[in-house]
C-alpha cells in the first residue's frame, strides 16, 4: 500500500525508490508504535517528507535541515498543525522521540541520502559478459 501511495513505479529496479519505501514504510510503523493518533501519525510523516524534502529538493545542509526541522516543531511559520487548530499536536515526550527518531533514521545518515539523490550516477553498461 506504501509503494502504491508514494508511487513508485521502479521498486525492483531502483535503489533510490527502495530506500525511499523502507525510509516511509518504518517511520510509519514506528508512529504506530508510539501509539500516535490518526492525526498525529498524518503529522509525523508530514515531518519526514518535510526533512527529506529539504534535503532532496532544496539541497539544504544537514545544519539547516535541522533548523527548519526546529522550527517546524516549535510552531514557527505555517505548520500542519496550526492548519489543523491543533498547536499542540505532539507532547514535550513526544516530540523529543521524533527528533531522536529523525537523528537516528535521516540526521545520522545524511551524507548517504545527500548522495542517493544529489550524487552523480553513471549509466550501467550491459553486454554479453
Amino acid at each position: 500500500k506504501m509503494e502504491e501511495f508514494l508511487n513508485l513505479t521502479q521498486l525492483k529496479t531502483s535503489l533510490k525508490e527502495a530506500i525511499l519505501l523502507d525510509y516511509y514504510t518504518a517511520g510509519f510503523w514506528w508512529a504506530k508504535e508510539m501509539n500516535f493518533s490518526l492525526i498525529q501519525l498524518s503529522g509525523f510523516m508530514d515531518l519526514l517528507n518535510f526533512a527529506l524534502e529539504n534535503l532532496s529538493d532544496k539541497h539544504m545542509t544537514l545544519g539547516d535541515n535541522l533548523k527548519e526541522l526546529e522550527r517546524a516543531m516549535s510552531g514557527i511559520g505555517k505548520t500542519d498543525s496550526e492548519e489543523r487548530n491543533d498547536p499542540n499536536l505532539f507532547s514535550i515526550e513526544q516530540a523529543k522521540a521524533i527528533i531522536d527518531y529523525l537523528v537516528i533514521s535521516l540526521f545520522k545518515h545524511y551524507k548517504a541520502y545527500e548522495y542517493l539523490f544529489h550524487g552523480r550516477r553513471e549509466e550501467p553498461v550491459i553486454s554479453n559478459e
